[in-house]
């Protein structure tokens, strides 16, 4: 997959904007921000806890105001195939061979990238995802690597 689609210059801007949203409006403003780039509703980060998918924060383009979605299974979650590729973009779950039958879910359309902790191991995962079929968007791909890492470091820079 060609993840380097936009030229350097935007990508850079996309970038700042991104950590400028971060610093004013906090995790939920970042994540407004890069949902208004994708056709998903949902935008959202989780964290790989055993058998659970762990929602740590969502931005719902419906309801803003959500601060934090439902924890999954991890085996009915896309999110879960990150564990051994670092981006997975999904237009129709019902068409797609890779998923189709393997998960069971109500998400149709799927875009998310592995999320890695402080020692590079997965961690969880920065998705955007919806009921509904979504188009396409790999051009987003560097930018959502981008943020979730800066999110990561962000949300454990207390620790």
């Amino acid at each position: 997959m060609d993840t380097v689609t936009s030229s350097p210059d935007i990508f850079s801007n996309e970038l700042q904007e991104f950590k400028v949203a971060l610093k004013i409006s906090g995790v939920h403003g970042a994540l407004g921000y890069l949902n208004k780039r994708m056709p998903h509703r949902y935008t959202g980060i989780y964290r790989y806890e055993g058998d659970t998918l762990r929602n740590l924060a969502i931005y719902d383009r419906y309801e803003p105001d959500a601060r934090k979605g439902e924890d999954a299974p991890m085996s009915a979650t896309y999110c879960s195939l990150l564990q051994k590729q670092e981006a997975l973009e999904i237009a129709d779950a019902a068409e797609d061979a890779r998923v189709k039958g393997i998960i069971i879910t109500p998400v149709v359309s799927y875009c998310g990238v592995l999320m890695r902790n402080s020692h590079g191991l997965p961690y969880g995962s920065l998705c955007h995802f919806d009921m509904n079929r979504c188009q396409e968007r790999m051009s987003d791909f560097p930018l959502l690597q981008a943020a979730a890492q800066i999110l990561y470091y962000h949300l454990h820079s207390g620790e």
